[in-house]
């Protein structure tokens, strides 16, 4: 009798979609939903349907959700899937003048769409990390905690991260004063101790508290929750 075929544990969501007919998947994640500063970035990833059967290659194994790696993991992990031409993936990058204008839930959702229209062929249904994403322009399933569940999201969560970080760490040459090579935009003590010295600078956004006094917020309060 032939033996069944043990699908790895963070690609059982990839699995019922394949079962189902469905092959083009697309992990998708951000970061920066939460900072007083800087962008909010998504990345959408498409692993091979290979590697959903068989599990990962070995360099890639110990793939985790970007906030469970080092620094320096993050930075081998994103080299590893951003140079291999069998991962197909997008980076949507929604910057903080319009995060002020539409508000961060609203800049999340767009960033997340960016980043998916810049596959070709487009994925015919997304995971995605967290809540379900009412403007997403494919069909979806949303996971809480879906970077830890997924290596399809915790691939796409490791090229948000690290793509926002590095453009975090080049503001800091523009803006030296506030540290956001550190911090990364974040409202460490540090960084509020900065804003209230020197002010609030091009890239801080101005609806956030406490730039802004909280009763004249108008973004859901989840939106700040996440990464």
């Amino acid at each position: 009798m032939a033996t069944a075929l043990k699908i790895p544990k963070r690609f059982r969501h990839e699995h019922v979609l394949l079962q189902s007919g469905i092959a083009q998947i697309v992990g998708i994640d951000e970061a920066g939903r939460g900072p007083l500063a800087g962008p909010v970035v998504a990345a959408a990833a498409i692993l091979p349907v290979e590697w959903i059967l068989a599990g990962l290659p070995r360099k890639l194994r110990g793939l985790n959700d970007s906030k469970q790696l080092s620094a320096k993991d993050r930075d081998y992990f994103f080299l590893e899937i951003t140079s291999r031409p069998e991962i197909r993936y997008g980076i949507g990058i929604v910057d903080v003048q319009m995060i002020d204008q539409i508000n961060i839930l609203q800049a999340t959702h767009r960033a997340m769409n960016i980043a998916l229209q810049q596959l070709n062929p487009a994925p015919q249904h997304a995971l995605v990390d967290g809540l379900p994403v009412k403007t997403l322009l494919c069909a979806q399933t949303a996971i809480v905690d879906g970077d830890c569940l997924s290596y399809s999201i915790a691939a796409a969560s490791v090229v948000a991260k690290v793509t926002r970080d590095r453009m975090m760490a080049e503001y800091h040459q523009l803006y030296p004063a506030y540290r956001f090579d550190e911090h990364k935009g974040y409202g460490t003590p540090d960084h509020l101790a900065a804003i209230k010295k020197h002010g609030p600078c091009p890239i801080h956004r101005l609806t956030f508290y406490p730039i802004r006094p909280r009763q004249t917020e108008f973004f859901p309060d989840d939106s700040v929750a996440a990464d």
